[in-house]
């Protein structure tokens, strides 16, 4: 599966996709994959006041540098922005971001698509999913594709609840080798990092990849659900 040469991780918000998958972007990178990200959300309106007192469209702004320095920490390309609202994707027609998700999968051919799982608490994630399934639909004549869900430190352990799809992996990726890109790429949101006890702190980013690793009988790992796989 992770032969793949053309990868699109499509994330709800600036720093999900570090979260999610890191290190296996920066993984794939290195053995010459050419790695882009989509965010679809700009990831600031939804917060009472921008941070530092500075304003709202600033906020933003920086958060698309940071997001931008992240990837180039990961080796992948400068991302793409959706620029839709924080936490009000279930506001916007869901046609507006299942064509988004279309236009970057013109432009980059993914044979690998990373995503959100639906099950997470945080709806913006939940209905990123949905626009990829739906952009990506097995129609005649598509390229063979695989489509792994990630999950998201401080949203997907809090969507285990009634009606809400738990987080239950079927794919484990080894991370030794990259689990410190993973970390400094999430350096790089310096709005976003945190430190212990909150779940986006590096000390929560190498416990859950010890569980996820011990879950596989590996030192540290990514985990996935694999959510469709076609061949050729």
């Amino acid at each position: 599966m992770f032969t793949h040469q053309r990868i699109l991780v499509v994330a709800a918000h600036p720093d999900d996709e570090v979260l999610g998958c890191g290190a296996l972007c920066a993984r794939m990178a290195g053995q010459g994959a050419e790695v882009s990200i989509l965010i679809l959300g700009e990831g600031a309106t939804s917060r009472e006041a921008p941070p530092q007192g500075r304003t709202m469209d600033e906020a933003v702004t920086d958060l698309r540098r940071q997001a931008k320095a992240a990837a180039s920490v990961l080796g992948a390309a400068p991302p793409y922005f959706g620029g839709f609202p924080d936490n009000r994707f279930d506001q916007c027609p869901l046609l507006d971001i299942i064509k988004r998700v279309e236009a970057v999968k013109a432009r980059t051919r993914p044979t690998l698509v990373l995503t959100h799982h639906s099950g997470d608490l945080n709806i913006d994630h939940a209905l990123t999913q949905r626009a990829v399934m739906t952009a990506f639909r097995p129609l005649p004549g598509a390229a063979p594709l695989d489509i792994l869900a990630f999950e998201v430190l401080s949203s997907t352990e809090y969507g285990a609840s009634p009606g809400l799809l738990p987080f239950v992996p079927t794919v484990f990726v080894n991370t030794d080798t990259h689990l410190e890109r993973k970390i400094e790429a999430m350096r790089a949101y310096a709005t976003e990092f945190n430190p212990a006890p909150h779940p986006r702190s590096e000390q929560a980013i190498r416990a859950l990849a010890a569980r996820r690793g011990f879950q596989a009988g590996l030192h540290s790992a990514e985990a996935f659900v694999l959510l469709r796989s076609v061949r050729g």
